[in-house]
């Protein structure tokens, strides 16, 4: 797939000569910030010292470069015919949200974009957080690995189970109800369920063709910033709503939950 980045609100797509120019600002007796470069140096040398090798990549900033994501399709010698496994990262400078990862898949066929798992990198404000950094993420790593293997699972499961139109209709309210997309979309996202764009998905009523349904329209909306959070959400509602769950171990029993690794002093 291509990997796209939705943009809006004054992001733009920047190369890593841009990111690594972004002024890191100082820290304060109680505020330590991460340089966005410095974050993602430590996140590529730790994948593929795992054995993921990272083979595309996309960047973008916003707010006068004080809020980063990235994106970075991986490779492992697992690979699927329809999707990929991608991970998100993302910092900020000016304490909007902590730095993290998450854990995605993108569809070939439309280069939709869905994330499963966030790893949350909080962290006790201490003077020595750029120190430890590289070993935080390398205790991520683990995390990662079970993300993905989840995700697999899911993916098969959300092929294989049907999807009646009346689920389908609850599944719209909730996604409105937990904020995944607004009221105004719905209309948007039944369509899509109906008559989908990519013929790949009208092969039966599925929770895979619901899924995608969602993920066509949250792709030209939603900032990619926002979408680890959307399409997190998403899957667990079509997770309730197909009545699949995952366990640590990737077999079907209960969805994985996101995790935080916190930085000790």
């Amino acid at each position: 797939m291509s990997l796209n980045l939705c943009l809006h609100c004054g992001a733009h797509e920047a190369d890593l000569d841009a990111v690594d120019a972004v002024v890191t600002p100082e820290a304060t007796d109680k505020w330590f910030p991460v340089p966005h470069s410095l974050l993602l140096e430590h996140v590529t040398r730790e994948l593929e010292a795992n054995q993921l090798r990272v083979i595309g990549s996309a960047h973008a900033l916003s707010r006068s470069g004080n809020r980063y994501f990235g994106l970075m399709e991986v490779e492992n010698g697992n690979a699927n015919d329809d999707y990929n496994t991608v991970i998100g990262v993302r910092n900020s400078h000016d304490q909007s949200f902590a730095a993290g990862l998450a854990v995605g898949s993108g569809i070939f066929v439309c280069d939709n974009l869905a994330f499963s798992g966030e790893i949350t990198l909080a962290r006790r404000h201490t003077r020595f957080i750029e120190r430890d950094l590289a070993g935080l993420i390398g205790r991520c790593m683990g995390a990662i690995g079970t993300m993905r293997c989840n995700q697999d699972q899911r993916i098969a499961a959300y092929k294989d189970a049907e999807m009646s139109d009346a689920r389908f209709n609850d599944l719209l309210v909730r996604s409105v109800e937990q904020k995944v997309l607004p009221v105004t979309h719905l209309a948007k996202v039944l369509h899509e369920w109906r008559m989908p764009a990519h013929p790949e998905f009208a092969q039966g009523k599925t929770s895979w063709r619901a899924f995608n349904a969602f993920t066509e329209v949250l792709k030209a909306y939603p900032n990619v910033s926002m979408l680890a959070d959307r399409t997190t959400k998403l899957h667990g509602l079509v997770d309730g709503a197909s009545g699949i769950t995952l366990g640590a171990d990737g077999n079907v029993r209960r969805a994985p939950e996101s995790i935080t690794f916190e930085m000790a002093v």
